[in-house]
């Protein structure tokens, strides 16, 4: 038994993972509504965050170490999205600090030792208005990871621009320009800024107890069309010179997303913000950098699908490399997730196998155009966590109740071999 892991909080994983067995199949399995058992020592906690607005993962290390991928605060038609959860009382940004603060009681330290932003959309990092309120601490409004920082202390911040942020050309987006200003403020209060280290699996460390996470460790597998090439720390770049491109040719801030994958033990986890497969009709096939981060990434136990499961993402190559057992899906608009994208996940052909696949925010616009598949689905609204039991050779997933702040177990589903 991994240090500092209580006997009953042991017992009731393995307890779990064994009345479990038997529904990792159903569609939502009736269980009481009780909260969440909170984050011990060598576990790994992925979380997906549901706020109807955009994407934002919180992982709580074996260690305690805590990373939260990106916190969008989107807006749009109403009619397109769903509603605001758990309600529209706060800004998205600040039900992400919220249910951060609330999973990490247990942890070492109620902070993030890092904030990781995969790239400059507002559905990732917070769009502003002029109504967004203006922060105490800088020259900059407060929505999204902003929002975060004003709730819940940053060690560091890992983006894909910093220090120029001029790749592929200098930021006139003002959700961008106000990250920026955020940044530069954070980093004048003692906040670590630095680009991310693609190939590295040192930049993101455990920094508790490194000692007992010999078997954890986190890739950075891409950023700025960098891909891992898979051996030591090497790097291929996908990209054209900018010099041989025309402006409006250069690379998409999709394109451009930071990639990661988690390893414990035998298991793995694979999160790529915005990454997309698409070439413009095969115009430009350099753009699918999907395809070649996958191919180096997967096999995973468990993944976190691109760009929100819409058209232009989660291509039959990426879906090939994978294989995983569990996809899922930040959804929050009527075009997520596009229904040959779940074509692709369940996909015999791509790949044999038992596959799940859950949503955070389905809104039912998405559910009735893909009915063929989305029944299929094992779970459509809510917080979708993956919880690694220790030494990472099992897991299971767990859905909780996202209209409340302090949501309820919904469904749990495994145990899984990882």
């Amino acid at each position: 038994m991994a240090e500092g892991i209580s006997r009953r909080h042991f017992l009731w994983g393995s307890a779990a993972s064994v009345a479990l067995l038997a529904s990792n199949q159903a569609h939502g399995a009736v269980i009481p509504a009780v909260p969440m058992e909170p984050w011990q020592r060598g576990f790994l906690d992925i979380h997906h965050i549901s706020t109807g607005r955009g994407n934002s993962v919180l992982a709580i290390c074996p260690d305690g170490t805590s990373i939260m991928v990106d916190a969008g605060a989107t807006k749009g038609p109403t009619d397109a999205l769903g509603p605001a959860r758990p309600d529209a009382s706060r800004r998205p940004g600040e039900w992400i600090g919220r249910y951060a603060l609330h999973h990490l009681r247990t942890a070492p330290k109620r902070e993030l030792d890092y904030f990781v932003l995969t790239h400059f959309h507002g559905d990732h990092m917070g769009e502003i208005t002029a109504d967004s309120p203006v922060s105490s601490k800088g020259d900059y409004r407060l929505s999204g990871v902003a929002d975060v920082a004003e709730l819940i202390p940053v060690r560091q911040l890992i983006d894909r621009g910093y220090p120029s942020y001029d790749y592929p050309a200098p930021a006139t987006y003002d959700a961008t320009l106000n990250y920026i200003r955020f940044a530069r403020a954070a980093e004048k209060h003692g906040t670590k800024v630095a680009r991310l280290q693609v190939g590295s699996s040192r930049q993101l460390a455990p920094q508790h107890a490194p000692a007992e996470c010999a078997s954890f460790a986190i890739r950075n597998l891409a950023a700025n069309g960098d891909v891992w090439t898979g051996q030591g720390e090497d790097v291929k770049h996908l990209f054209p010179p900018l010099s041989t491109l025309k402006p409006q040719e250069y690379p998409t801030e999709n394109a451009c997303s930071m990639a990661l994958k988690f390893s414990y033990g035998a298991f793995s986890y694979y999160i790529g913000g915005d990454l997309t497969c698409d070439t413009l009709f095969g115009t430009e096939p350099w753009m699918d950098a999907e395809s070649a981060v996958a191919k180096v990434a997967g096999p995973v136990n468990v993944a976190a699908v691109d760009h929100h499961g819409y058209y232009d993402a989660t291509g039959p190559e990426f879906v090939r490399a994978m294989r995983s057992r569990i996809y899922v899906i930040q959804t929050w608009h009527a075009t997520h997730p596009a229904l040959q994208v779940l074509d692709r996940l369940y996909s015999p052909i791509l790949y044999p196998g038992d596959r799940d696949v859950l949503a955070t925010g389905m809104v039912p616009a998405a559910a009735l155009a893909d009915a063929r598949l989305s029944d299929r689905m094992l779970s459509q609204q809510g917080h979708v966590v993956v919880r690694v039991l220790p030494g990472g050779d099992q897991y299971e997933v767990i859905v909780q109740d996202d209209t409340v702040e302090e949501g309820k177990v919904k469904a749990r589903f495994g145990p899984y071999a990882a």
